[in-house]
Order: C-alpha cells, then structure tokens, then sequence
C-alpha cells in the first residue's frame, strides 16, 4: 500500500498554495465568530464587522498569524511552491486588511 505523496496537502503546487491560502483566513474568521461572537447571527455579524475598525483588526491578525504559520510549516517541509502561493495570499489578505481599515 503506497502511503508517501498521497495526501494532497503533501504535494507542492502554486495552485494548493492559493487554495490554502484563501481558505485557512475564512476557517478561522468561522471558529472565531463561533467562539466568541456567536450571540449575533452571521448576517449581522458582518455588518457589525464591516463597519467597526477593531474588529477589521482583530480577525485580521489571527487569519494572518494563521497563513505565516502555514507558510512556515510548507517552509520547513520544503514545499516551496505550495509556500509561494501561501505568501501571495497572506500578501493580498494583508493589503486588504489595510484597505479596509483606511476606507472605512
């Protein structure tokens, strides 16, 4: 039974990178909302969110602390395309954050 290269997480693409990149951010932004402000519903939530800078700032830094330690376990593992694509997403997600910030 062949076991090595058959999870998909283990393969080293840019397309994976991406993927994972643009998920992780949302999977946390959803445990953190369960955890912690699921009294609102999520329709609201996202209002309230929208319009208040710390929150933009709060869950901001989680799903980016999130993608740097993805990025440091493909790092580590020598994945580097699957990092390169995790860099480019913690790269957009951080101007984002940023752009959300002065806009609103």
């Amino acid at each position: 039974m062949k076991t090595t290269g058959t999870f998909f997480l283990k393969k080293d693409n840019l397309q994976l990178g991406i993927v994972l990149g643009l998920v992780l951010p949302l999977v946390i932004f959803l445990i953190i909302y369960g955890v912690r402000f699921n009294d609102a519903s999520l329709p609201d939530f996202v209002k309230t969110f929208a319009t208040q800078k710390s929150l933009i700032t709060f869950f901001g830094v989680w799903c980016l602390v999130a993608n740097i330690a993805l990025f440091t376990y493909y790092v580590n593992t020598q994945k580097d395309k699957t990092a390169k694509g995790i860099f480019a997403m913690t790269l957009l997600y951080g101007i984002a954050i940023l752009l959300a910030k002065v806009l609103i």
